[in-house]
């Protein structure tokens, strides 16, 4: 098993938690890590078992009354009601470290842990693996603020060996990235297939599997865009209200992620139009239609691609090491962006960021100008590129490679 920079978050919080709650989409480890982490220590049971989940369903009370404790509780979606009975049981022995417990999706999870298990579980979201991990140094992983510190350094020797296209043609799920005899083709159409028939097709709020399908599709093609919901709705041949009640799911279930604009008015944040991000870009490859490096390089979409990779790299990092996202971008009314702003401790964090391996003074001058526009508060001014090496550049902007960057 590869260490995952999670692991002593979760170490940490079991010692004072009753309950921890990993969420994340299918297949990105999460019964993995916690039978790595803690199966000499906790017994592990199932609810996708049909027999266990039958029981917690009938018998919930006599459900858990056979646990032996401390237990590891998978796919707890499928019988979220037990939260409401766990809770209980933590009010009775509330003894840290004793229900782990996973959800393949927020839809019920959440609003059960919202209602049952406040102040009683630590909540974590575990995504697919971050470059760090599948460089094999999760274990060393930095955390935000000294991750931005070392962009001011240029005396790390790159080492790694990753190969941008194949990263971004396999994605990070543990399996076709790490396997390399796994047929990404195949891996994808059945991780699909298998996301419809477990996590949408019972959901009341879809109705046309095809149809919910093509979205899927279209989302993964506008990767890396502000959100047109109009657009997309048109697109699809569905509603306004069934186009947003989708993208909920869709996130809810951890296969998009909603960049919002930043505001020093925070309230702004939330009713402006977001960014739209596939979490995987080899799922968002897959639904695209692009399967090798020449057609990837050449397509119009390696752009928005690139840029997926480094925002969702970079929230895996908040989330790896126990922070909640402070993510944005930035767009003034004439017509100035910046791809990602970090806000850590009210000091802003802007970086570009460029699929290029050729480097103009002319890409740091939106960097600049939203320096001296927004009046202090900026710590960072940076672009992440496809260069070979990172280095300085003018007027103290940096030039940070995705490789001596993404990895550390």
């Amino acid at each position: 098993m590869l260490p995952r920079t999670i692991s002593s978050s979760l170490k940490q919080a079991i010692q004072t938690f009753p309950a921890l709650i990993l969420t994340g989409p299918r297949q990105s480890g999460k019964t993995t890590l916690l039978k790595g982490l803690f199966g000499t220590t906790h017994s592990y049971v199932s609810l996708e078992d049909p027999d266990q989940q039958d029981y917690a369903k009938t018998d919930p009370r006599g459900f858990l009354g056979r646990l032996k404790m401390p237990v590891i509780l998978d796919e707890i979606q499928y019988v979220p009601e037990l939260l409401s009975y766990i809770k209980s049981a933590i009010d009775n022995r509330r003894n840290p470290g004793q229900w782990l417990i996973t959800g393949s999706q927020n839809f019920a999870l959440m609003q059960g842990v919202g209602e049952s298990l406040a102040g009683r579980a630590a909540i974590f979201s575990l995504l697919p693996l971050s470059v760090a991990e599948i460089a094999n140094q999760g274990s060393t992983s930095l955390s935000l603020s000294p991750w931005l510190k070392s962009f001011g350094e240029f005396n790390r020797q790159n080492t790694t060996t990753l190969d941008l296209s194949k990263l971004l043609l396999r994605g990070t799920y543990p399996e076709p990235s790490i396997q390399l005899a796994v047929d990404r083709n195949f891996w994808c159409g059945s991780y699909i297939a298998t996301y419809l028939e477990r996590d949408v097709r019972n959901l009341k709020q879809v109705g046309d599997l095809g149809q919910f399908q093509t979205f899927l599709r279209i989302c993964a093609t506008r990767t890396g865009q502000i959100l047109d919901l109009t657009g997309l709705a048109a697109d699809v041949g569905v509603s306004h209200t069934t186009t947003k009640r989708w993208l909920s799911l869709l996130e809810a279930s951890h296969q998009i992620y909603l960049l919002y604009p930043y505001y020093k008015n925070i309230g702004k944040r939330l009713v402006k139009r977001p960014k739209l991000y596939f979490v995987d870009t080899g799922l968002a490859t897959y639904l695209m239609g692009v399967h090798n490096p020449e057609v990837l390089l050449s397509s119009p979409y390696f752009g928005p691609l690139f840029e997926t990779f480094v925002v969702i790299d970079t929230l895996k990092r908040f989330y790896n090491h126990g922070l909640l996202p402070a993510l944005y971008y930035l767009r003034t009314p004439d017509k100035l962006e910046v791809d990602l702003v970090i806000e850590l401790d009210g000091i802003l964090h802007l970086i570009e960021i460029k699929g290029v391996q050729t480097i103009f003074s002319k890409y740091g001058s939106n960097l600049l100008r939203l320096k001296k526009e927004l009046r202090g508060g900026i710590k960072t001014i940076a672009l992440i590129s496809n260069t070979e090496h990172s280095s300085p550049q003018p007027h103290e902007t940096i030039n940070r490679s995705w490789r001596d960057t993404l990895v550390l």
